[in-house]
């Protein structure tokens, strides 16, 4: 009855700052769970046909923009208004999408996914800022609650809509998120308010000057070498988390053999079994990745009432352990059933880990400081996102991608194949290789799995994780409780 009297509270400009969350995680995520599929697919079948060090670049480059943009963007929202800035944020937002599909080559698609992140970077800010001024001490805990729910909803039902889409056209995933997010233009013009600002001498400076006095504040902030080191060995976490969008659905749709999800789905409730399965009788690899946020959707609250009888920094270490092993667990096998356990173990680290890295630096925050300090939070994902799209992209090609291991195949038994080009796709090639080694497409898979090891890159992210845990436990063991002593 409390948790009624409380939700009756809210104004209405709390709802629709939610609804808005949930539409744009609901158009970002139904990109954002495919767009590495896309900028690798063979080109036959609608892809772009981009090499991994390709598609690692621009995601890596690009998602790093998105989280470090919100330092600035927040003081320019504040500077000409919210509702300018979604304005702004929701015409690139649907630009993006609309205008994408037309455009083929590295360099286009990159300035159009830049665009796009500028986007999310105006809005990122924008709303969490509209919670914190429709909520106060007595509502706040509910409202912020609401709001990581419209978070989780929004990421999880879009990758279902444009996967649905994508089985007829590319172009309908792009057009389907545009429709999406040019909802809010709705919600925007007719119902959302312009929050109270405060009228005080400081923000009547030019922006300029508020641009060089939050650069200044942050830089003050990073000078606490304690809180810089903690913000360091964070940004592990993430390189490590991001794979989960820029390798994982591109190692399953190499690699992976959904057939047993599918035959499992289809066991337990045939209906949904024929809906998202594909013909052949597989689970698209989208789907698969997008358990997660299933998972945490489900579990959060559980694990979130579990997790705050420790100290933040304790469960923090235990989970991004569990997180990393569960990742590179993904990464070490073909079988389907097995990929969806790792990810439900995967999902119980991040949900333990992730929430309690915000919570964390609050706690360390100087009373006067606390935005600051929570600001910075978006440094590590940025930093993190960056290295990530190496992990993604130079090092997966050299590891992991199955174009990279037929062609080394193929140049070692002197096949005269042509190269992968406008007429020839990567399907073509592979397709090439096999039957000059006298295979069909699965033997031919199997055949590299079993000579090349493509799952040897969980090597690499569960040791980028692992040393991320460690660290933290020896920051926690040694640095923080020699500054409370």
């Amino acid at each position: 009855m409390k948790t009624i009297s409380v939700i009756k509270k809210f104004p209405s400009n709390f709802w629709y700052a939610n609804a808005m969350e949930l539409f744009e995680r609901w158009a970002f995520y139904g990109f954002y769970m495919l767009f590495a599929l896309y900028l690798t697919g063979s080109t036959d079948q609608g892809g772009l046909g981009f090499s991994q060090t390709q598609k690692g670049q621009m995601m890596g480059i690009g998602t790093a923009i998105l989280y470090f943009l919100p330092l600035i963007t927040g003081a320019i929202a504040d500077r000409i208004g919210y509702r300018k800035t979604l304005f702004i944020a929701y015409s690139l937002y649907t630009l993006a999408f609309l205008t994408m599909p037309l455009f083929h080559t590295f360099s286009a698609v990159f300035v159009l996914y830049l665009f796009l992140a500028i986007g999310a970077a105006l809005f990122k800010p924008i709303i969490s800022a509209t919670v914190a001024k429709t909520t106060n001490t007595e509502t706040s805990s509910i409202g912020f609650g609401i709001f990581y729910m419209m978070v989780n909803i929004g990421a999880f039902v879009g990758p279902f809509v444009t996967s649905f889409f994508r089985k007829y056209s590319w172009d309908y995933v792009f057009y389907a998120s545009a429709a999406v997010i040019a909802f809010n233009f709705i919600l925007l013009i007719f119902l959302f308010k312009e929050p109270a600002r405060e009228k005080t001498g400081e923000t009547r400076l030019s922006l300029i000057h508020e641009l060089k006095r939050l650069t200044g504040n942050i830089l003050q902030a990073l000078s606490d070498w304690r809180f810089f080191l903690f913000l360091l060995i964070i940004a592990g976490f993430w390189t490590m988390y991001y794979q989960l969008f820029l390798s994982l659905p591109v190692f399953i749709d190499q690699w992976g053999n959904t057939h047993s999800v599918y035959n499992f789905l289809h066991s337990v409730w045939p209906w949904l079994a024929a809906k998202v399965g594909s013909a052949d009788g597989t689970i698209p690899a989208e789907l698969m990745v997008n358990a997660d946020a299933g998972f945490i959707i489900i579990f959060q609250i559980i694990v979130s009432t579990i997790a705050m009888r420790y100290k933040p920094l304790r469960v923090m270490t235990t989970g991004i352990l569990i997180a990393s092993v569960a990742m590179g667990l993904c990464f070490s096998t073909q079988n389907g059933l097995l990929m969806l356990l790792f990810l439900m173990l995967f999902s119980f680290g991040e949900m333990s880990s992730s929430p309690k890295i915000t919570e964390y630096i609050g706690r360390i925050a100087p009373p006067n400081k606390t935005a600051l300090y929570m600001g910075c939070s978006f440094i590590p994902v940025a930093i993190g996102s960056f290295f990530a799209g190496f992990v993604s992209g130079n090092l997966y090609q050299s590891l992991s991608d199955k174009i990279s291991l037929a062609q080394r195949e193929a140049v070692s038994r002197n096949f005269q194949i042509p190269s992968i080009g406008a007429h020839f796709s990567q399907n073509d090639y592979l397709y090439a290789t096999a039957q000059k080694m006298g295979m069909n497409n699965e033997q031919f898979t199997q055949f590299l799995w079993d000579k090349y090891h493509p799952s040897s890159i969980w090597m690499v992210i569960t040791g980028i994780g692992i040393g991320a845990s460690i660290l933290l436990f020896l920051y926690d063991r040694f640095v923080r409780k020699q500054a409370t002593n």
